[in-house]
């Protein structure tokens, strides 16, 4: 047992060196190659709540999640009986540089700080949820110069009506394809019939009774060629829009098939490849339709994948491990299974793919490819990929008449519960997989070993690459965090890959003998990567080997001067106030509602007008004046003591303490508040603020206008506590505002 001073000493150098790590989950793999190397791991004896709820919330995880969370669960907590567990407890209150968690959520992302590393990135929904990279490839083209219907089939998220509308036209579009490669394969097929009979009949030297493949079988109903007149309007169409020759059409064009005709086309469509039904003269169409294929093979590469039975792949948008998945051939039954559905929660969103229908089959078996890359960084984009990948068999012989999620799907959360078919190939192993190198070799004995190094693993490189620039922008790209992915591909009848789905978190679950040699390789040279080459550039990183890094962009240096501009704010010179004399304000207007007028207004009461035109001109500037104030308040700033609302009085113009000219009287009394620096935040008119004199008048009785009847001109005494000048951009130039913050109060203000 080591002494308390190696333990003491261990401590420290773990402390100093920043080699304490703390893992959520079961991971013996990575626990086991960081104490190699001299870390110190933080043990937390109760897994958190969060991985309780793994599977209910998890949004971008692959197959075997669920069973590993399960396995996560029933974990015991060991008993700290050596010396791992002894350091354990001594670093309880240090903070863990290296954070290995199943998922992001189990920490507080945003509280670490920029020492301590993560397993994990943030918002990386945007190509680890089958919405989110259905929805980012189509902005490929605008980051790369890269077509996404080269290695991604295409897909629509049934969400929106817009989005089952470009499906229904695809559906349709492929309706219409699939009959001009019936008439194709049809005549093929006849062609080859025609040549064994030949042969059997120049060997045996009695021919046999020909066989016209049309009356052969039986059938329940033949077709009429018009089938296939109106499947070539359709595609002649779609070249005619992918060559922008229906720009100037309109689209009520008498071109396009109307919906009954569109449902007549489908129902037929769908007697022909599901029901027993034929064209009888489908040979006078066989040069028109080989045509028409080659010209839409040249601009669409998902051609040859499309297959004739169109067949489509229905996954939920946020769901996992195969969850809910089903492949569908008829347009109606795909509606309806997303009309059926509730909308308003997430997991309820569809989307539907394309299925190849043309796969690469081993022993008459589907596979996929599950492919591991790691992003260290995010910017600059910092991709690694690992050269070694594993294939996973279905249980099941491949077939398209049926449509069993046990046939189509190689998820292993799905196969592991099946059992081997009796009759697939008993070449093919009984765990239902194969190492990359493995397929190689099968490869190289039907004389396709080439394909490996030359179609196959250059194409998962560009679309991994491809699949992660378009989605950068997207990821919260936290310096000192890495990323470990899963990546399935599905390979077509030509050996080129097409990518299905992004996993984050893949299973390290070894599950076979396949996944316990590759997950515990994969996992000892990602710690190389992310710890080890830190320290060393140059140090071994096991099998992973740099796929894309993206140039450093280095900002040109600024050589400019530092300008400013200085000086006063030029201000269109005010008009000269009349003098205003003899302004006496009665104590029983004290208590009217507050009213302002423009002191250039009034008139002398020696030569204005009459009283009547004089009230007359009165209304009239007073609903000016109390529709450009009153209408909006003037609030004091937030964070201070609430104070009452100050409203804002334009006038014509002011009068200057200092001034020689009679002043206007406005009595301001003292406050023992600090102003509100929201309303004293006016810089070019402070000197103005400060040499501004208060004048203390005594009241008198308002003056009299010339008149007849020789009533009072109904003035309002103005008392304000403090105010303030500012720019009033309803008025003139000249005008100003007149802000008052009276402390009792103005009575009658609305």
């Amino acid at each position: 047992m080591p002494t308390a001073g190696a333990e003491q000493h261990a401590l420290q150098g773990g402390s100093q060196e920043k080699k304490i790590f703390s893992i959520y989950g079961h991971y013996p793999v990575i626990r086991a190659a960081l104490r190699r190397k001299g870390w110190v791991e933080k043990k937390f004896h109760f897994l958190p709540k969060v991985l309780q709820n793994v599977e209910s919330e998890d949004k971008g995880r692959e197959d075997n999640k669920g069973a590993e969370t399960k396995e996560n669960q029933e974990i015991p907590l060991e008993r700290l009986d050596d010396i791992h567990d002894v350091m354990s407890r001594l670093v309880k209150n240090e903070i863990p540089y290296l954070l290995w968690t199943i998922k992001r959520d189990v920490v507080d992302y945003h509280s670490l700080t920029c020492d301590q590393m993560l397993n994990h990135y943030g918002k990386t929904a945007s190509f680890t949820t089958k919405i989110g990279l259905c929805v980012n490839m189509r902005s490929l083209p605008w980051y790369v110069q890269a077509n996404p219907n080269t290695f991604f089939p295409r897909c629509y998220g049934l969400c929106t009506e817009s989005e089952k509308q470009e499906f229904l036209d695809d559906f349709r579009r492929t309706v219409a394809s699939s009959i001009l490669k019936w008439v194709v394969n049809y005549q093929s097929y006849y062609s080859k019939i025609k040549a064994k009979s030949k042969k059997e009949e120049a060997k045996n030297g009695d021919p046999s009774p020909k066989k016209d493949p049309d009356t052969s079988e039986p059938k329940s109903q033949g077709l009429s060629g018009q089938l296939v007149d109106t499947a070539c309007k359709v595609c002649q169409a779609y070249l005619g829009q992918l060559e922008h020759e229906d720009i100037d059409t309109a689209e009520t064009s008498t071109e396009a098939l109307t919906e009954e005709e569109w449902n007549n086309l489908t129902k037929q469509y769908y007697l022909l490849v599901h029901g027993n039904a034929f064209i009888p003269d489908s040979r006078s169409y066989f040069s028109q339709c080989q045509t028409l294929l080659s010209k839409i093979s040249s601009v669409n590469p998902q051609t040859e994948i499309d297959g004739i039975r169109n067949i489509w792949i229905i996954k939920p948008a946020a769901k996992s491990r195969g969850r809910d998945i089903v492949c569908m051939d008829r347009v109606e039954n795909i509606l309806e299974l997303v009309a059926t559905d509730n909308q308003t929660t997430k997991d309820n969103k569809w989307v539907v793919q394309k299925y190849i229908e043309t796969p690469m089959l081993i022993y008459d078996t589907k596979f996929d490819i599950r492919q591991w890359f790691l992003v260290t960084d995010w910017n600059p984009l910092t991709i690694w990929f690992y050269k070694e990948s594993y294939l996973r068999f279905s249980t099941q012989r491949f077939s398209l008449d049926k449509l069993d999620s046990a046939i189509h799907l190689c998820n292993n959360s799905i196969q592991r519960r099946l059992k081997n078919d009796k009759d697939r190939s008993p070449l093919l192993p009984g765990h239902n997989m194969w190492t990359s190198t493995r397929f190689q070799e099968y490869l190289q004995k039907r004389g396709r070993g080439g394909t490996w190094g030359s179609i196959i693993y250059p194409s998962m490189k560009r679309a991994v690459t491809n699949a992660m620039r378009v989605a950068q922008d997207h990821v919260e790209a936290r310096k000192n965090s890495f990323e470990l992915y899963g990546a399935d591909f599905i390979l077509g009848r030509d050996f080129k890959p097409w990518l299905i789905e992004i996993n984050s978190s893949p299973t390290m679950h070894p599950s076979t003998p396949v996944t316990a040699q590759l997950c515990a390789q994969v996992q000892e040279d990602t710690i190389k990567v992310v710890v080890d080459r830190k320290l060393d550039r140059n140090c071994d990183i096991g099998n992973f080997e740099l796929l894309w890094r993206q140039p450093a962009v280095e900002l040109p240096p600024f050589n400019g001067s530092d300008l400013c501009v200085e000086g006063i704010s030029m201000k269109k010179a005010k008009k000269p106030m009349p003098p205003i004399t003899n302004l006496n304000f009665s104590e029983s207007l004290s208590d009217t509602p507050l009213k302002v007028r423009s002191p250039r207004a009034l008139l002398d009461p020696a030569t204005g007008p009459s009283q009547m035109a004089l009230r007359q001109d009165w209304k009239r500037e007073e609903a000016k004046v109390l529709s450009a104030t009153w209408s909006v308040p003037v609030t004091a700033a937030e964070g201070r003591i609430r104070a009452k609302p100050a409203y804002a009085f334009p006038v014509s113009n002011y009068q200057h303490g200092d001034s020689k000219t009679p002043k206007s009287t406005f009595t301001r009394t003292q406050s023992t508040k600090h102003s509100d620096p929201n309303l004293t935040s006016i810089q070019n008119l402070s000197l103005v603020l400060q040499n501004t004199k208060p004048v203390e008048r005594p009241r008198s009785p308002p003056p009299r206008a010339s008149g007849n009847r020789g009533e009072p001109v109904p003035l309002c005494p103005t008392v304000f506590e403090e105010f303030w000048l500012l720019p009033n951009p309803r008025r003139r130039p000249s005008s100003c505002i007149l802000q008052s913050r009276t402390q009792g109060w103005i009575k009658g203000v609305p």
